[in-house]
């Protein structure tokens, strides 16, 4: 007898990112929270991981039921991600797979290897990277061209913000599948590990963000110091990759109570300085949906956050914006007048985030993709366009 294919259990893989467990990054989280689901209704799901970022030394085999494959990768900003997936898309452990995610359209160089084995892939395309300040000239080129493969050359693409599907289809004409990320919703918060660093539950304003100038890290900092604010701004993320902006950061702090903690690698602390702050401020411009956002939005906290499509699609009119050191000011000023409403904002986004965001059907919708992919195989689900851009020869 036939096996029907919508029952069937895959084989599948998820190609890319850091890996699991996740410790950076809205693609690590989702790969855990996807994969684990995955792995739970019975398929087979393979993570390729690269070495941990915080140095740690562990391999495991396997993590909630997802098999890992460790392989290295380059400690070059400009050949981490690329020089992993080369490996991972050549690594034998891919023999009978029926799917596969690629994550990151700059990995799409790497398709002509999947479809050379058969192996039909969807790819995850992320935000529009050839907009952040890091990517100049070459790097800029780079993942312009990069885009063009991934709509080329994909089985199917992943738009994770109604804002990126919109960029794809305006530039290529090309469809995508919208799935954005889950949520975790906090309904109970913690305190306890706040005196640790030496913080107390809503006196203190919340930043999350790696140190890139797109993530608008300096004009909060600025803001808040305008702001006169007398609660302390906590600025928890690092910057492997930019050391002069880092001290531009830093220099703007000035005299003002600017506590830098670093990366935060502790969950439950995160999730604590999430629910407790007295507002969240939210940077980041050209990422799609973020999950730091949707983190802070579970967590019920005052969201401030910059002003794009992006994020007003999360927030869906519970939050305060900017987009300037200004309004950063202003906005902080709205929650030092009236801290109880500012709160209460955070709490109807907590209540209206959960069903809008779960993983449970962000799970679904990924294993639907999985299974299309899988029933038709290497070839196109959708009407693929050349690749070339709206208005260009």
């Amino acid at each position: 007898m036939e096996e029907n294919v919508d029952d069937a259990l895959l084989k599948v893989a998820l190609i890319g990112t850091r890996g699991v467990p996740a410790r950076y990054g809205g693609f690590e989280t989702a790969v855990e929270q996807i994969g684990s689901r995955l792995a739970y209704r019975g398929h087979r799901v393979i993570v390729f991981c690269r070495p941990p970022a915080d140095g740690t030394s562990e391999r495991p085999p396997s993590y909630k039921g997802m098999d890992l494959v460790h392989l290295p990768a380059m400690r070059r900003r400009s050949l981490e991600t690329l020089s992993h997936t080369a490996l991972s898309v050549i690594n034998p452990v891919l023999r009978g797979v029926d799917s596969a995610i690629l994550f990151n359209a700059a990995n799409s160089p790497l398709l002509p290897v999947l479809r050379a084995r058969r192996i039909p892939t969807a790819t995850h395309v992320d935000g529009i990277e050839w907009k952040r300040a890091k990517w100049q000239g070459a790097g800029r080129y780079y993942y312009r061209a990069a885009e063009a493969v991934a709509v080329k050359l994909s089985d199917a693409l992943i738009a994770d913000a109604r804002g990126i599907a919109e960029y794809y289809r305006e530039e290529f004409g090309a469809d995508t599948r919208e799935i954005a990320y889950g949520a975790p919703v906090i309904d109970s918060p913690r305190t306890d590990k706040l005196a640790g660093i030496g913080l107390e539950p809503r006196r203190f304003h919340l930043v999350v963000a790696r140190f890139e100038p797109e993530n608008h890290i300096l004009e909060i900092v600025e803001g808040y110091r305008r702001s006169g604010s007398l609660l302390p701004l906590v600025v928890a993320g690092a910057a492997p990759y930019s050391p002069d902006y880092t001290q531009s950061v830093h220099e703007a702090a000035g005299e003002a109570d600017v506590r830098f903690i670093g990366s935060v690698w502790d969950q439950e602390l995160l999730n604590q300085l999430y629910a407790n702050c007295a507002s969240y401020l939210h940077g980041h411009s050209v990422g799609g949906t973020n999950p730091s956002l949707l983190r802070a939005s579970g967590a019920g906290a005052a969201v401030i956050a910059y002003d794009v499509v992006f994020n007003r699609e999360v927030l869906d009119g519970n939050g305060l914006f900017f987009s300037d050191p200004d309004g950063v000011a202003t906005a902080l000023a709205t929650v030092r007048e009236d801290p109880r409403a500012a709160w209460g904002m955070g709490e109807r986004l907590r209540a209206d985030i959960g069903p809008r965001y779960d993983w449970d059907d962000v799970t679904d919708r990924y294993e639907e993709l999985l299974r299309d992919l899988h029933r038709v195989g290497v070839t196109r689900l959708r009407s693929h366009p050349s690749g070339r851009r709206r208005g260009t020869n």
